[in-house]
Formats: structure tokens, C-alpha cells, sequence
């Protein structure tokens, strides 16, 4: 079935950026609404954020408003999540998903994962 394959990660200085990127194959892009949730160690996956293709609609977390950016190129089958003024709370792995229906908080209502790529902030 369908995949996704992440690249981008990487170590960075607090304040710094960092663009990740994430390719689909199979029937991964057919929902149209792809998101990225991320997990540091010893926490729960948590919700970032998430773009309808279509629309064009966004929602982010409290806590990378402002910061991040999700946009996607249908024709190129990717998705990307830039990363800007990054602090150390966000190192995690970061994971590319595609949205199947249901609360987009949860990671229950995502169909299909990427393997995650490592985000390390340290100075």
C-alpha cells in the first residue's frame, strides 16, 4: 500500500530552520488533508499541524503558531513543514501523516505514517 518517505531533519542552533519534507507513493495523497505530529522522548505524539490540499485550510498547535509553516505540492506528491526561530522543546521526531476522518488532534484518525526523521535544537 501506500508510504511516506521524510528527509530534512537534522541537527540546528536555537533560533535556527529547518525545512523537512515528506514524499508519498501508493495512495497516500487521495484524502487531500496531510499533517505532521512529532514525539520527544518520554512524551505522548502530539499534534502539530495539518493542511487541506484543496482548501488550502490550516491548523496549528499552540505551540509552533507563528513558527512553522505547512504547504504541499500535489503534483510532486510532497508535503513540507517549515521550521523557523526553533527552540529546544521542539527537538523530536517528527512524523509525516495522512489525515482518514475524525478528531485531527488524535493520532487514531491518521491512516498512514512515515518512518520520522530526528529534529535536534541544541547550541
Amino acid at each position: 500500500q501506500g508510504q511516506l518517505v521524510e528527509s530534512g531533519g537534522g541537527l540546528v542552533q536555537p533560533g535556527g530552520s529547518l525545512r523537512l519534507s515528506c514524499a508519498a507513493s501508493g495512495r497516500t495523497l487521495t484524502s487531500n488533508t496531510m499533517g505532521w505530529f512529532r514525539q520527544a522522548p518520554g512524551k505522548e505524539r502530539e499534534f502539530v499541524t495539518i493542511i487541506n490540499y484543496i482548501s488550502g485550510s490550516t491548523y496549528y498547535s499552540d505551540a509552533v503558531t507563528g513558527r512553522f509553516t505547512i504547504s504541499a505540492d500535489p503534483a510532486k506528491s510532497t508535503v513540507f513543514l517549515q521550521m523557523n526561530n526553533l527552540k529546544p522543546e521542539g527537538a523530536a521526531i517528527y512524523y509525516c501523516t495522512q489525515y482518514g476522518g475524525g478528531n485531527y488532534l488524535l493520532t487514531s484518525s491518521y491512516a498512514v505514517w512515515g518512518q520520522g526523521v530526528q529534529v535536534t535544537v541544541s547550541s
